[in-house]
């Protein structure tokens, strides 16, 4: 053993025995590998329904957290285009958010989180990221309804940012999410495609701001007036965070609450539109 320990006599005995009873060892292993295979192979029913159940409520739940943060990164997007868009407005403006619509399938008005308590008025405009939604219509203590410019009862100034051509843009009578632009002239410029921008006739809207896109224009010579339609350019259907407008001075391009009660008489003098157009806008005014 001395020797064996400092020169390593036997370790090519140790060797050739070790290579013999390699049999015996993978022999003498055989039931436990033959133990571990029935294992795997053979899992209960009820263990394997086990394990679906639960690997199913872990894939709703990561479905769920997956959703979640895609519309978290949609809203901010949203809020992002919104806080742009205000840079554009005269006037101060205040964040609001649409938690209704109203039931009525014949009237278009939403309902926001804003009312006589943050100052919000009869005929405030709502804006959003990409156009002109509507004005308040009713004032609550803690909410307002607001009427859409696709309702059909609702006519807004508009002009062609292309050429300054006018006309009042009012609700589709069909109930489409379009806009009718009424008292156009065979004679005017507008084509498909045109952008209509609030004119700033009526002092209610601000002056400028997107309205609509025009997407047909149709002249029989046998009427008097074009046939235009238009849509609009807000996500009236798809949107929930939106803006209301104040005014910050006299200056401003829509009216106050208490001038919404007298329509101003010098927008006669210095509109060009015809006697039926002002009818309609002082009517809307008054509104």
């Amino acid at each position: 053993m001395f020797a064996d320990n400092r020169f390593g006599y036997l370790g090519k005995v140790r060797y050739g025995l070790g290579y013999t009873a390699a049999p015996i060892y993978w022999v003498a292993d055989i039931p436990t590998r033959i133990s571990f295979w029935i294992d795997d192979v053979f899992i209960s029913r009820a263990e394997l329904l086990q394990d679906n159940d639960f690997l199913r409520q872990e894939l709703l739940i990561a479905q769920r957290e997956l959703q979640l943060l895609e519309s978290l990164a949609s809203e901010n997007s949203r809020l992002l285009d919104l806080n742009n868009a205000t840079g554009s407005v005269s006037g101060d403006v205040s964040p609001a958010e649409i938690i209704n619509i109203s039931p009525d399938p014949y009237s278009r008005r939403v309902l926001i989180n804003k009312g006589a308590n943050e100052k919000v008025f009869l005929g405030q405009p709502l804006l959003d990221a990409n156009g002109l939604m509507g004005q308040v219509v009713e004032v609550l203590p803690f909410t307002s309804w607001v009427l859409l410019i696709t309702d059909p009862s609702h006519a807004t100034p508009v002009e062609v940012n292309r050429n300054g051509e006018r006309a009042l843009a009012r609700g589709a009578r069909d109930n489409s999410s379009e806009l009718d632009l009424d008292f156009v002239t065979q004679t005017q410029d507008m084509r498909a495609g045109d952008l209509l921008v609030s004119s700033g006739m009526g002092q209610i809207y601000p002056k400028n701001y997107p309205v609509a896109e025009i997407v047909s224009v149709y002249r029989d010579p046998g009427l008097d007036f074009a046939t235009v339609r238009a849509r609009p350019l807000a996500e009236m259907a798809r949107t929930r965070h939106a803006m209301l407008v104040f005014p910050n001075g006299p200056e401003d391009s829509f009216l106050s609450q208490e001038n919404l009660k007298e329509p101003d008489t010098s927008l006669s003098e210095s509109a060009s539109l015809d006697k039926e157009i002002l009818k309609m806008l002082e009517t809307q005014i008054d509104r």
